[in-house]
């Protein structure tokens, strides 16, 4: 979630016009994110999140991403849901953005240094049941955030990454060329959330209360989800492994979901490339950061470490 594009009051009545959610009350930008803008929403009927979607998604995607959700909710996972109109359409524009009005979930995400073994291992179960969840999912979408992405931008930093480290762009294309040729082809696929960040998941007293922000959501490896998380999960603030958050998470996911064994086996790799995926995003975001938005990228190094570790072997370590 994040701020880039300013709304302004009198814009935001004629938006609301066409929905039944009662009068503006007041709204507020969410500033912590880095793909779309978001605002807390309040009007005389409730709370909700406004979002307005940036370039990074495309518009006809938006379907799939909350027939995904739909699809979940129906499955007994906790997540938010896009509201119709009068017309029945649960996309607009505003500002010259497509936009959505989403259902508010309790809870707030996690800050890194307050991640726990706990949250994991009830991460693992919500993650292995959207997963369970997904084989019956009928629609698919290609990872727009893929291999093939991240030769482009790649592309298009290499000539500014040793503004972030002396020899990234090295680092880089050395890490493409092994990812390329030794990805695999042919691991269990269904459509994935591929964002689960900490500050993607709700908890609330202590219990996990809701994942949001499905706008990466692509038909994919399930593993290559995992990996992600992991990345994201399992290192603490100073991009230390800890090895019990890994442990409980993936206990608790194989024990509604088992990996077979070629999953297992490439997660290593997988991890490199959730690495990759997440470095080359950071980079271009941190180099090329629109001026005026009321977002912080975030820093592009912590997945420089995280790589190191799986090129290393950690997990095997």
């Amino acid at each position: 979630m994040a701020v880039y594009t300013k709304v302004h009051g009198h814009e935001l009545e004629v938006f609301l016009a066409n929905y039944d959610l009662g009068e503006l009350k007041s709204f507020e930008g969410i500033e912590p994110g880095v793909e779309n803008t978001n605002y807390h929403l309040f009007t005389t009927k409730g709370r909700f999140i406004l979002t307005l979607f940036e370039n990074r998604v495309n518009p006809a995607d938006l379907p799939f991403f909350f027939a995904y959700q739909d699809h979940l909710a129906e499955h007994g996972i906790k997540c938010p849901s896009a509201l119709e109109d009068r017309k029945g359409n649960n996309t607009g524009r505003l500002c010259g953005r497509p936009a959505a009005i989403i259902t508010f979930l309790e809870g707030k995400g996690l800050d890194a240094g307050e991640i726990t073994a706990s949250h994991c291992g009830q991460l693992g179960a919500a993650v292995a049941r959207m997963h369970e969840a997904a084989a019956s999912f009928p629609m698919m979408r290609a990872n727009s955030v893929s291999l093939g992405m991240w030769r482009e931008l790649a592309a298009k930093t290499s000539d500014r990454a040793g503004e972030i480290q002396d020899g990234l762009s090295d680092v880089i294309e050395d890490e493409l060329c092994f990812i390329e040729e030794n990805w695999p082809q042919d691991l269990p696929m269904a459509a994935v959330h591929a964002d689960i960040f900490p500050d993607n998941v709700f908890f609330k007293e202590g219990s996990l209360s809701g994942i949001i922000d499905f706008y990466f959501t692509a038909t994919d490896f399930l593993s290559y989800d995992l990996a992600l998380i992991i990345n994201a999960w399992c290192f603490d603030s100073g991009n230390r492994f800890v090895p019990e958050r890994f442990q409980v998470f993936m206990k608790a996911y194989e024990a509604i979901r088992p990996l077979q064994d070629d999953e297992r086996e490439a997660l290593t790799l997988l991890c490199r490339g959730a690495a990759m995926r997440i470095l080359m995003t950071r980079l271009h975001d941190w180099l090329f950061h629109p001026p005026g938005a009321l977002v912080k990228p975030k820093d592009p190094r912590e997945y420089i470490e995280k790589l190191k570790f799986h090129q290393a072997g950690g997990l095997n370590g």
